[in-house]
């Protein structure tokens, strides 16, 4: 990147601000990272996954539609509300299913 090349050639921050007509914490923001971590890459995003509150209870939940395969969102979301007094929303089940790689198949009625 330009603004860091600038900077490693001896000007300052606030000068390398003023020549790209950036803020000083840009270029701070810029060189922060690679001084941390020699990288100009890209920290990763998120939290990483698995510290939410169905963390515990995803194995149960997965064991559940592999015994059950028609059960519905909303008896999903009971269950764990009644069984470890986790109280949730469909939606919270239904991101945990798609992280499980579970979807949701549409059948017609009678098949």
């Amino acid at each position: 990147m330009r603004v860091v090349a600038f900077v490693d050639e001896g000007h300052g921050h606030r000068e390398a601000a003023r020549h790209f007509r950036v803020s000083p914490k840009f270029v701070n923001d810029l060189i922060k990272p690679r001084r941390e971590t020699g990288s100009l890459a890209p920290r990763p995003q998120g939290n990483g996954g698995g510290y939410g509150k169905l963390a515990g209870v995803t194995g149960r939940i997965e064991a559940r539609v592999a015994d059950k395969g028609e059960i519905t969102l909303d008896e999903l979301a009971a269950e764990p509300a009644r069984t470890h007094g986790i109280d949730m929303h469909r939606g919270t089940v239904w991101r945990a299913l798609r992280g499980l790689g579970l979807t949701h198949r549409k059948r017609p009625s009678g098949a």
